[in-house]
């Protein structure tokens, strides 16, 4: 059940263990934050849709891969896949929209070509808004357009940068949440990319290895 006492849990646990999947979850459990009509359309065919990934198993598949090129961002940064326990997922697959968005974070980012620095998170962030999700989602870009700039300087021009690239990709992109990333491990991800519609400059795409964190932590404020 979703309730700040759990959210209390799910943040030691994140502490103890590094598991962020319950903080994902239940961040939008408890902000209310809910998929548009739209979209929840769009996620029918994927409701209930959890399949356990396996990193060591995705990391022997080809270079160039989806499901190698996030088992390398995932090892590279230290996170693990975001995973929902077991007293939570029942009520997580009967909400499409946070059940994906916790799913699919981490995909996004090899996709994207955005880092897990705090800008990149934004970036991320900014596609999500781009790609119309939610209407509490739209209405939180003028704090980050703002606010998060003045709070964190030494990243101030990164994050407007990530902040307006991220969502122009999104308005011209086909709906991600909606795809079904566990059934194309093996696919090459540029022809994902492709099929998509994203379209990234050498500069973004190369941004992980400019500025590689494994602080998970950022996500639980931006993400």
């Amino acid at each position: 059940m979703a309730t700040f006492r759990r959210f209390i849990k799910a943040i030691k646990d994140y502490y103890q263990q590094g598991e962020a999947g319950d903080i994902a979850y239940l961040k939008i459990e408890l902000l209310r934050i809910g998929g548009s009509p739209e979209l929840l359309a769009k996620l029918e065919d994927l409701e209930d849709y959890y399949p356990t990934v396996n990193l060591e198993e995705l990391a022997q598949l080809p270079e160039g891969t989806l499901g190698y090129e996030y088992a390398q961002h995932m090892k590279k940064n230290g996170i693990h896949p975001l995973k929902i326990s077991d007293d939570l997922i029942e009520a997580a697959k009967a909400n499409p929209f946070a059940l994906r968005f916790t799913a699919t974070h981490d995909i996004f980012h090899i996709l994207l070509g955005f880092d897990t620095s705090y800008a990149g998170e934004i970036g991320v962030l900014g596609f999500t808004i781009g790609q119309d999700y939610s209407k509490f989602l739209n209405a939180y870009e003028p704090i980050i357009k703002h606010l998060y700039p003045l709070i964190l300087r030494s990243q101030a021009r990164q994050i407007r940068a990530n902040l307006a690239k991220g969502k122009a990709i999104g308005e011209q992109a086909q709906c991600l949440l909606a795809y079904p990333f566990e059934l194309n491990w093996s696919r090459p991800i540029e022809d994902i990319r492709a099929e998509l519609g994203l379209v990234l400059d050498n500069q973004q795409l190369d941004a992980e290895s400019i500025n590689p964190t494994k602080d998970r932590s950022r996500e639980i404020a931006t993400a």
